[in-house]
């Protein structure tokens, strides 16, 4: 019997389950009440109610409205919800908070359809810029274009027509996915780099015929163009920008995967001055950054801080040919992709984790370094039988050979996946990998959840968007905003409805250890919610994307209301 079909099993008992929840609360005018409104509270025993109390940051009451009602006070803030939907606080389980808001800050190259595209948008920043000042970008995907006549070399552009058109000033321009960067001369020249200039291990140059480099620099070569870091003030802007940005998409918490020692400063920062606004979990960037912190750090700001995990590269991404994989690539026959770190690092990394009370996230999106992460973890896990809620973790988990996916339930690892880079994959996985493979291990949702493996969602923002609804969307459909495929890609490896909205909420929260004062709604547990304007759990497919945040609560404040946010 599905969650859902249980309410109504329970609804003859609810009045009286929620009298006694009340009888065990002192009686005290709430801060803030929730009524007349479609709540999913993801327990289950109570699996829908009507109305919500928040006394300070904790919920007193879930019930019906009648329940709610004696504690309504004078001061007491009511939104009547007129039958909107509620759903526990929504969380990011994989983004980059900082380049959220950076990418706001930057030339914004997402949604180009074409390298020509790619250029204008560069040449209208040049007049905001002095002759010899860097311009940076983000966001091109070179498979999302209709125009594609310049993607001449190993499925890139060359920087010849970028280098014409703004020759006085270099130019980087990041790949939507991180793992690519794109250069003009004037970059190369600066950072000295010829046909002579080697690759460092787990990155590549792509070079034309003559070996001269074309501009694309894959994963650990992007290090080569040494592009001025943002000043601590910048970081700041984009902070507040991603902040923001989250609140706005219905965001409660965020799984912020890989942030630096400066950065970590900052956060702490606003966490003691009460402006974080939403909750953050980081991800220490690297093995270095978390011996270099030495002890996790849990709790500060009241609850909206946490820095006890530490992110692990394993491997680059499928889009720009660096995932690691067994067997090479069907549309690059030559390149199986690499590792961009030691297996041995990974070891140590979960060594020290074990040890110190860290969690590992490893961002490992090939089936290749999929099992060398796992083999890794459980190399390190034999030696520290001890700890046994270690909740390690595999960030993106997108292409498993199948004979590893009984490892992810009996190692007790989390997949952290990404419901939205199923469809947005879609139109090129094929190519990439030969449709035998794709369907085998590309996005395996029901296999990894009939083996009993959690599963925890995101958008990897600004890969992609970071709108939860988005990635439901995805997750339950596994099609494209238009409806493409009919019927779904791998339609047997959809998401129910209700597994997406747990991937979102109560599991998202146990993949940070959060899930026993957040993911669900009941009393006792802290106020935060997402308010939707249409039911997601039972409109139709195609009204899903239509669904608008109302309003995001975090610790019982509104920190987003739609009435009230300014019209782009």
């Amino acid at each position: 019997m599905s969650l859902w079909r249980k309410a109504a099993v329970y609804a003859a008992t609810f009045v009286c389950m929620a009298s006694v929840v009340q009888a065990q609360i002192p009686k005290a005018a709430a801060d803030l009440v929730l009524k007349n409104g479609v709540i999913y509270t993801l327990e289950t025993e109570r699996p829908k109610a009507q109305a919500i109390a928040i006394v300070g940051n904790r919920i007193v009451v879930v019930g019906t409205d009648a329940d709610v009602a004696p504690y309504i006070g004078a001061d007491t803030r009511v939104i009547d919800l007129k039958g909107q939907t509620v759903l526990p606080g929504l969380k990011e389980s994989h983004g980059h908070l900082i380049g959220i808001g950076r990418a706001r800050m930057i030339v914004n190259l997402v949604g180009a359809k074409s390298y020509k595209e790619v250029i204008d948008r560069v040449k209208a920043a040049v007049p905001g810029v002095k002759p010899g000042e860097w311009i940076t970008g983000g966001g091109w995907h070179e498979e999302k274009w209709t125009d594609r006549t310049s993607l001449t070399i190993r499925g890139f552009m060359t920087h010849h027509d970028l280098s014409r058109a703004v020759p006085d000033n270099p130019v980087y321009l990041t790949r939507a996915d991180g793992h690519a960067g794109f250069a003009n001369a004037k970059a190369m020249q600066l950072m000295g780099i010829t046909a002579s200039t080697n690759a460092p291990s787990g990155g590549e140059i792509i070079r034309d015929k003559t070996g001269n480099p074309t501009g694309v620099f894959v994963d650990k070569a992007q290090a080569l163009i040494k592009v001025p870091p943002m000043t601590d003030s910048q970081t700041r802007q984009a902070l507040e920008l991603g902040i923001e940005e989250c609140l706005a998409n219905g965001i409660t918490m965020f799984d912020d995967a890989g942030v630096g020692a400066e950065t970590i400063k900052i956060y702490r920062e606003y966490a003691g001055q009460n402006k974080l606004d939403m909750r953050v979990y980081v991800m220490a960037a690297g093995l270095s950054t978390m011996r270099a912190l030495g002890k996790p750090e849990v709790g500060t700001g009241n609850g909206f801080l946490d820095v006890r995990a530490v992110k692990l590269v394993a491997d680059g991404a499928l889009g720009s040919r660096g995932a690691a994989l067994l067997e090479p690539y069907h549309d690059d026959p030559g390149n199986s992709g690499f590792y961009t770190v030691e297996p041995e690092s990974v070891y140590t990394a979960a060594k020290y984790a074990l040890e110190n009370g860290w969690q590992v996230c490893t961002h490992a999106i090939g089936d290749r370094a999929n099992r060398m992460m796992l083999d890794m973890y459980e190399k390190a896990m034999k030696e520290y039988p001890h700890v046994t809620d270690h909740r390690f973790r595999d960030e993106h988990t997108q292409i498993i050979d199948e004979a590893e996916i009984p490892r992810f339930a009996k190692l007790g690892v989390i997949a952290s996946m990404q419901g939205i880079h199923a469809t947005s994959d879609l139109p090129w996985a094929g190519d990439r990998l030969g449709q035998a493979r794709t369907l085998e291990g590309g996005y395996v949702w029901q296999k990894l959840l009939k083996e009993g493996v959690k599963i925890i969602n995101g958008t990897d923002a600004p890969v992609e968007h970071v709108s939860p609804i988005a990635s439901f969307y995805a997750s339950v459909t596994r099609q494209s905003p238009e409806g493409k495929p009919s019927g779904g890609f791998s339609p047997d490896q959809r998401m129910s409805r209700e597994e997406a909205l747990r991937s979102y909420t109560l599991d998202a929260a146990f993949g940070s250890f959060r899930e026993k004062d957040l993911g669900s709604v009941a009393p006792g547990k802290l106020a935060d919610f997402t308010v939707l304007s249409k039911d997601i759990m039972t409109v139709p497919e195609d009204q899903i994307l239509q669904t608008e945040v109302v309003y995001t609560i975090v610790d019982g404040k509104v920190r987003y209301e739609r009435s009230k946010a300014a019209v782009p």
